[in-house]
């Protein structure tokens, strides 16, 4: 198989190959891959991290982080909506 490069914007190359090469789509792939990158990094994604709570957040960077997780119907959900799929997801 030659070898792929899923793009600039795929954080952790190696997951997104075995993803992919398990048959998941690129756009999963990618998604796994980024977030899988984000929880390994010591400053996020852990609890009790350095991350502040969701309601410190703008809504703007909630929807930023919905997009990254794919949650659906982001656009039109209000501030405590996001939270609720942020923290659910």
């Amino acid at each position: 198989m030659p070898d792929r490069k899923p793009g600039p914007s795929v954080k952790d190359d190696e997951l997104y190959e075995e993803l992919r090469d398990e048959g998941n789509s690129k756009e999963k792939s990618a998604r796994i891959a980024n977030a899988a990158a984000n929880t390994s990094r010591s400053d996020v994604g852990a609890k009790g991290g350095q991350q502040s709570p969701y309601e410190d957040w703008t809504k703007d960077e909630l929807a930023d982080r919905a997009a990254e997780l794919g949650i659906e119907g982001r656009s039109s959900m209000s501030k405590n909506e996001l939270i609720d799929a942020l923290r659910s997801h």
